[in-house]
């Protein structure tokens, strides 16, 4: 087991981008903050059936139950390399390119950029729970039930193990789902808010759950990861899936999307 100042190096090491960037100004151009609040797709809140009871459906995917959400606004698509690497100084991306989204980054990672979005645009940015997020992936209020994110042939809105060439690809290229979100199967993971734990969906509130709570952002508990990624086979990418993370690790296939506190804009 690795001591207490070994612990200490690692997070400084997996932190020091940003670090190293701590002192200088955080800036946002005005565009790319108008890009950004544009792509903020706003979800009706509502009741919906999370989980699976699904043959195919792991212990760690059910029972389905029912979760009531407030709305929310969620982000079109995975958060991109060029807003991630104007606002932090930096982008260590396994799969550079423009237009792609943001990889191998870790959950720390994504705190700290969540809160100078925060500091630059006086917005409340977050992650999703994984309610929220199995929500919008499902279509929220205009639910089609679909098996995937907007439809039943995964070709039609996902990068996956056969169709992906082994890498994520641009978003925005596939068909979106009902709500117009991009990319919610395949391409990267996803990582939401909440804790992973050994019993999911029991003795969590129906309303607006989450796991872990809000209070603790460094915790060092595993976070759940949903969506699918672009090495995952067809039968590993349906949208009740689940897997995680630890919050340090950094991984090619894994990055986020954006949650936005507050009331739908009349």
């Amino acid at each position: 087991m690795m001591s207490s100042s070994g612990q200490i190096l690692v997070l400084l090491c997996l932190l020091a981008p940003a670090l190293a960037e701590e002192k200088e100004e955080r800036t946002l151009s005005p565009e790319s903050q108008k890009r950004l609040l544009e792509e903020m797709v706003w979800v009706e809140g509502g009741t919906f059936t999370m989980g699976s009871d699904l043959e195919s459906a792991s212990r760690l995917e059910r029972p389905a139950h029912e979760v009531t959400l407030r709305g929310f606004y969620i982000g079109k698509f995975e958060v991109s390399q060029e807003l991630f690497e104007e606002v932090m100084g930096w982008n260590l991306s396994y799969f550079p390119g423009e237009g792609y989204p943001v990889n191998n980054i870790s959950w720390w990672n994504i705190q700290l950029f969540l809160e100078r979005l925060h500091e630059i645009t006086g917005k409340q940015f977050r992650l999703p729970t994984e309610a929220e997020w199995e929500y919008a992936a499902k279509g929220g209020s205009k639910s089609k039930g679909y098996l995937f994110s907007g439809s039943d042939e995964i070709d039609e809105v996902a990068w996956y193990a056969e169709n992906s060439k082994g890498r994520p690809q641009p978003s925005g290229k596939k068909k979106p789902n009902e709500l117009g979100l991009y990319d919610m199967t395949g391409n990267l993971w996803e990582y939401c808010h909440d804790d992973a734990t050994g019993k999911p969906y029991r003795g969590i509130a129906r309303t607006n759950p989450v796991e872990g709570g809000w209070e603790k952002p460094f915790s060092k508990k595993m976070k759940i990861t949903r969506g699918g990624g672009y090495e995952f086979e067809e039968d590993e990418s349906y949208v009740f899936r689940r897997d995680a993370a630890t919050p340090n690790v950094r991984l090619p296939d894994l990055g986020f999307r954006l949650v936005m506190e507050g009331e739908k804009a009349k």
